[in-house]
């Protein structure tokens, strides 16, 4: 893919993210699920109002932001609602999340466009998250979880970016990085884990840097061997040079591997301990604390402290994960096959001319001709294709060092990591530190707490797609245009849920797949 190609790719996929979450933004004029908490929240700072909240205050500081900024625009006012405290029209409210959520595509481009340089590939993770559900519906309303993600995942692209320069430029993109951490903390206290697979990838690179330091560990080819590999190493990349694709065998993981090249992950053991402590801990610590500072000047019932006790005990009284608790509560474990999603907004109406419903009960099933419907819930195939590319990734690591271990009868890696082990390495250790800690929450959790993990779902299964488009063989290229397709005409099936467009009752059952669903 050429530049300039890139460039029209990455533009289209904007585009099309910033529509799909700004058209229609004011349709239901009311508050939409958690509406009725973060809206009235970030309203509240506007009217100096003092209130309790069970989460780190920035993402309400955004919707406060959005409401002042909305309401000093002289447009886009037709409908106006009392329902956060002050007489405020639903775009006012909704705008700057919608915004803020239509740049979490192009982040995850940037991000796998810098792990890899391959343009392909962050074209595809764009243009995936771009067609997922979940977090098209949580761009759309005054939620706080899309805040979560994008500062979370700025931290990693400018780390990434660290990575990729040298003295002060490093610093710069390093403050940056840990800037973008606190800030997701700050949002929400699981943007931590955002941070934490900062850390743990940090880690796996010193100790495979370490398994090549001692010759106890490592595994050495004789000459004859190395000369052997080379050779067909130096056969393949000039094939791979004058046909444009690999040309690995399809039989093997290997076949899914890129000539050699760099990606920035290889100069992570360049960061040493101090700077790591330093950037991504003393930095993201101060910003999370001074993030702190409005709200606990407006309200001063408690301190820096006992306002995190506070918090803290208002989640452990939240009871059990249990449809007892809460009728949409969904083990971390439900997740990924997305086996419980949420209706965030459910209304009927006898006919797609009536005033859409606001706050009434729906009508009885048998009056209802029309349904209005927000489910909070992910394009089923991308979310199953990701998983099953997460686990072919799982797979690609796994044998690369078992298969050695078992040969030689030690830990060894067979050659130094390429770039796609590399990749490998980024996108299941950050999607296990986002959904592994959940394992231990007892309290009732949501499918939207996956959001986090999901975007290295996204690219996961951008890698495998990118993979399989510029491999030799005809029929790896079909199975990628294959699961491309099925993924975009996915999103466009379910799309009326996401946008709550109306809907016929059988419609809505054609698209409820499983009960569960509802």
């Amino acid at each position: 893919m050429t530049k300039k190609w890139f460039r029209i790719g990455m533009v289209s996929v904007f585009i099309l993210s910033l529509a799909l979450r700004f058209w229609g933004l004011e349709r239901f004029n009311t508050l939409v699920f958690d509406e009725v908490y973060f809206a009235k929240f970030g309203n509240n700072y506007l009217t100096r109002t003092p209130f309790f909240n069970a989460h780190p205050p920035l993402s309400q500081y955004m919707i406060g932001i959005s409401i002042w900024i909305g309401s000093h625009i002289p447009f886009w006012h037709d409908t106006v609602n009392g329902l956060t405290g002050s007489l405020r029209s639903p775009w006012t409210y909704r705008w700057l999340n919608a915004l803020t959520g239509s740049f979490i595509p192009v982040v995850v481009a940037a991000i796998a466009y810098q792990l890899s340089y391959r343009r392909t590939f962050a074209i595809l993770a764009g243009l995936f998250t771009t067609c997922d559900g979940i977090f098209l519906v949580e761009s759309r309303y005054a939620l706080s979880n899309i805040y979560i993600v994008i500062f979370g995942l700025l931290g990693h692209w400018f780390l990434l970016l660290a990575l990729d320069n040298q003295n002060r430029r490093r610093s710069f993109w390093l403050v940056f990085a840990g800037i973008g951490f606190g800030a997701s903390v700050g949002t929400k206290w699981n943007g931590l884990w955002f941070l934490s697979g900062a850390y743990l990838i940090w880690v796996a690179a010193w100790v495979i840097h370490l398994t090549y330091s001692f010759p106890n560990l490592k595994l050495f080819f004789t000459s004859s061997s190395l000369k052997e590999a080379g050779g067909r190493r130096q056969e393949a990349v000039i094939r791979s040079q004058e046909s444009g694709v690999s040309t690995y065998s399809p039989s093997s993981f290997s076949s899914f591997l890129s000539p050699s090249s760099q990606t920035p992950l290889q100069n992570l053991t360049q960061l040493n301990i101090f700077q790591m402590l330093f950037y991504l801990g003393i930095i993201p610590a101060f910003i999370y604390s001074i993030i702190w500072i409005p709200h606990l000047q407006l309200d001063k019932t408690y301190g820096f402290i006992a306002v995190h006790q506070q918090i803290l005990k208002f989640h452990l009284h939240l009871g059990g994960n249990s449809p007892n608790v809460h009728p949409y509560c969904a083990a971390w474990y439900k997740w990924p096959l997305m086996t419980r999603p949420m209706a965030y907004y459910y209304q009927t109406a006898e006919s797609i001319t009536d005033p859409l419903p606001v706050m009434d009960p729906p009508l009885p099933a048998s009056a209802g001709k029309v349904i209005y419907d927000v489910h909070a819930m992910g394009n089923p195939f991308l979310w199953w294709f990701g998983v099953a590319a997460m686990l072919f990734l799982v797979g690609m690591l796994v044998s690369q060092i078992l298969i050695p271990w078992v040969k030689e009868k030690r830990f060894s890696f067979k050659a130094t990591p390429n770039v796609d082990t590399w990749i490998a390495l980024y996108i299941v250790i950050n999607y296990a530190a986002n959904l592994l800690p959940w394992v231990k929450v007892n309290r009732c959790v949501f499918i939207y707490h996956y959001m986090c993990a999901l975007v290295f779902v996204f690219l996961a299964i951008a890698w495998f797609v990118d993979r399989c488009l510029c491999s030799y063989y005809q029929q790896l290229r079909a199975l990628g245009v294959t699961i491309t397709f099925i993924i975009l005409a996915a999103f466009i099936f379910w799309m009326p849920i996401y946008l709550g467009l109306p809907l016929s009752p059988d419609s809505y059952k054609l698209r409820m797949w499983f009960n569960s669903w509802i």
